[in-house]
């Protein structure tokens, strides 16, 4: 199909369902077609009025096969940067990002959209996977930090930045806009909100030094609405806590910390019939949970987030609107079978609006190949709940 002629059909498809869950009449949504029409024979594109681009995003993340946060769809706020161009505009829009979705610790989930994909125009890109995350270096004695930020990290370094090797160092925001090379922006200290973990029962657990970053804001998808592409859209929802406490900490690619929590157990390692491991994993899950809640940050459990969806899956049902979803990452990493989700199955089927891969900017084709290879395998979470 012609460029303009699947443009025009995309745009058709969106406008119609936009329109109509709006309650706009199909007359009204039948104008703005003839305008759109006129947009994309003249410029070969057209622009979202601010009400298409906020259903748009909502539509997106209620269509987001591997969020199981997806209840929630209906209260993203939508904030509307498609003016910012350079790169220190963008960044002070970043900025701001992390301190409304933040929100002192009551997370509040938020997108912001940055100008979309033109003919002609540079694309803005947001380098980093998250707007907030944890350096990684790679060291003579192993590595130093998060291992998933190695190839980032230096990346950053190249661009001149120094971090304090310590394992929770706070990556900069890279953006590329207006053409120009990428740019460097520390994020102020009093942005990032941190938990310290601590387990209840278990004291020697905070001794590990451990904390984690309270919102997770994925930066480096898109966000596609009517056939128009966003390649600058970050968006935060809350975590759930295993993907703190089940993956990034305990993973063996990640923190690995499953062995010294299991070594404050006192429990047998030497043996894998002890089930030590998931001793462990439960006590650390426990931690993030209660560390988060004594903070007063927002967090969900694995239980509570399939009850959620369960009820996420009956209004859709009720809305008359066919659910799809991707089990291997609805699943929770923690007793999955102890949730609905497991007993399910699901239409993993794409419908858009939604969220889509690009390539990072900072690997080579061939590493991004690999590192799609990597995610499609060692599911993590969602976009609006990532690690």
């Amino acid at each position: 199909m012609e460029v303009k002629q699947q443009l025009l059909y995309e745009a058709e498809q969106f406008i119609y369902t936009c329109y109509e869950e709006l309650g706009r009449s199909r007359d009204e949504a039948e104008a703005r077609l003839l305008s759109i029409r006129q947009d994309i024979e003249t410029t070969g594109t057209y622009d979202h009025t601010f009400e298409e681009l906020e259903h748009g995003a909502l539509m997106a993340w209620r269509n987001s096969n591997r969020c199981i946060g997806r209840l929630f769809w209906d209260k993203l706020l939508v904030r509307d940067a498609r003016n910012a161009s350079d790169a220190e505009e963008v960044a002070n829009e970043l900025l701001e990002h992390i301190r409304i979705g933040t929100n002192g610790g009551k997370i509040k989930p938020t997108l912001t959209v940055f100008r979309a994909s033109k003919p002609g125009l540079p694309n803005i890109r947001i380098w980093n996977h998250q707007l907030i995350r944890y350096a990684g270096y790679e060291t003579d004695k192993g590595v130093i930090g998060d291992p998933i930020s190695l190839d980032f990290t230096k990346a950053c370094i190249d661009m001149g930045w120094q971090g304090a090797m310590t394992p929770f160092d706070i990556l900069p925001l890279v953006v590329e806009a207006d053409g120009q090379p990428p740019k460097l922006f520390e994020i102020p200290k009093h942005l990032v909100l941190e938990v310290p973990i601590e387990h209840p029962e278990l004291q020697g657990l905070a001794s590990l030094g451990l904390r984690w970053y309270a919102v997770p804001m994925i930066a480096d998808m898109t966000l596609e609405i009517g056939g128009i592409v966003y390649t600058a859209a970050p968006f935060n929802g809350w975590y759930m806590g295993t993907e703190i406490g089940a993956r990034n900490f305990a993973d063996t690619f990640r923190y690995n910390m499953l062995p010294q929590v299991a070594e404050l157990m006192g429990l047998d390692t030497t043996s894998e019939t002890s089930l030590w491991r998931d001793r462990a994993l439960v006590e650390l899950n426990i931690a993030v949970l209660h560390s988060f809640k004594k903070a007063g940050v927002s967090i969900v459990d694995h239980h509570t987030a399939a009850a959620q969806f369960r009820l996420f899956e009956e209004r859709e049902a009720k809305a008359g609107r066919a659910l799809t979803g991707n089990w291997t990452w609805l699943i929770p990493p923690l007793s999955p079978a102890a949730t609905h989700i497991f007993h399910s199955s699901y239409d993993n089927r794409l419908v858009k609006p939604n969220f889509g891969v690009q390539e990072k900017p900072y690997l080579p084709r061939q590493a991004n190949t690999a590192a799609d290879t990597v995610l499609q395998q060692k599911p993590q979470g969602c976009p609006f709940h990532s690690g």
